[in-house]
């Protein structure tokens, strides 16, 4: 017996506006492959040796690797923007901070919006950085520093991760609060740093501890302040900038991750479910602790508390850096 033609006409429409079984094993299958994360800076800093210890969890939470690729150039915004143009899979997500997501768009012209281009997945934590010095400086603490900056203007020498980094922001607001005149180095990252400063062709730096604090234990360089407002695992005994002539001078960089705005909710939720299950992991966390990281409370580990947390830091900062006239290079 043939179906009417209406009927049949109805039951085609009916069909094609079902979920195609391709459809129905991408959203099942996810992840089927390899995952990139992009760093946008060089390996070795702080950002980098974190981001691998969450894609490390990440790649057991959901059995398929997560693959570190480290994107440099103009302060982390040439990796930040190859994500905000990826396909919206998540195949390709970023593992950046405050400084692609807060000051790059503070002081930098970007071809993408670092809000309406991404979906956040998890804010990670935060930690306070150090502010360290050659072994040669003839200072023994940073008041002392803050004398010899002054009886020897534009003669010091400071590293940065960059125009606009939060070293280089951090350096700016000492050099407000403090009174003093120094050079800036730029260089392509925190890592890059070091090696000038144990060597004494720099002056100075404010420094992430994962690089600095194994220096300074070991005698290479010496850390003077800890610019936070409070000290971090590792730092207990070292005197906060509060306390040592550089009152809110804070330097605390967080970091989180991100994914193509349109990524689909379900695959966030993924992503932020196997960031969860890297940052409850017991051995993780004693890494990030050794390294002075304060992860985000479990409670946190949102995308909605990301989002929140994001716009509250470019309320907070934007003002500063326009007030200090702070440009992108």
């Amino acid at each position: 017996m043939s179906i009417p033609r209406r009927r049949f006409l109805q039951l085609a429409a009916g069909a094609a506006m079902l979920p195609t079984s391709a459809h129905l094993a991408h959203a099942q299958a996810y992840p089927s492959r390899t995952i990139t994360m992009v760093v946008p800076v060089p390996a070795g800093g702080a950002l980098d040796t974190n981001a691998r210890l969450v894609a490390s969890g990440m790649s057991a939470a959901l059995g398929q690797t997560v693959v570190i690729e480290n994107v440099t150039g103009a302060a982390g915004s040439t990796g930040t923007g190859r994500i905000a143009r990826a396909a919206p899979d998540g195949y390709s997500i970023l593992y950046g901070a405050n400084v692609t997501h807060v000051l790059n768009p503070a002081v930098l012209n970007l071809n993408y919006d670092v809000v309406a281009d991404f979906e956040p997945i998890a804010l990670i934590g935060d930690t306070p950085w150090l502010f360290a010095v050659k072994n040669d400086l003839p200072v023994k603490n940073l008041r002392e520093l803050i004398a010899w900056l002054k009886a020897n203007p534009d003669k010091g020498s400071f590293g940065t991760a960059g125009q606009g980094s939060p070293s280089h922001i951090g350096g700016v607001l000492f050099q407000q609060v403090t009174g003093t005149k120094f050079q800036f180095i730029p260089y392509r990252g925190t890592a890059p740093v070091i090696p000038d400063l144990v060597s004494g062709q720099i002056d100075m730096a404010i420094l992430d501890p994962i690089t600095s604090l194994p220096q300074h234990r070991a005698g290479k360089i010496r850390i003077l302040a800890v610019m936070g407002k409070k000290r971090g695992n590792g730092s207990q005994d070292i005197p906060l900038g509060d306390e040592s002539g550089a009152p809110g001078v804070y330097t605390e960089p967080w970091q989180g991750m991100w994914a193509p705005k349109a990524t689909p909710k379900d695959v966030i939720a993924k992503l932020n479910g196997a960031v969860v299950s890297a940052l409850t992991d017991p051995a993780i966390r004693k890494k990030f602790a050794d390294q002075s990281y304060e992860l985000t409370p479990r409670q946190n580990l949102t995308p909605e508390y990301l989002a929140k947390f994001h716009k509250e830091e470019m309320d907070r900062w934007f003002p500063i850096i326009k007030a200090a006239g702070i440009k992108g290079g």
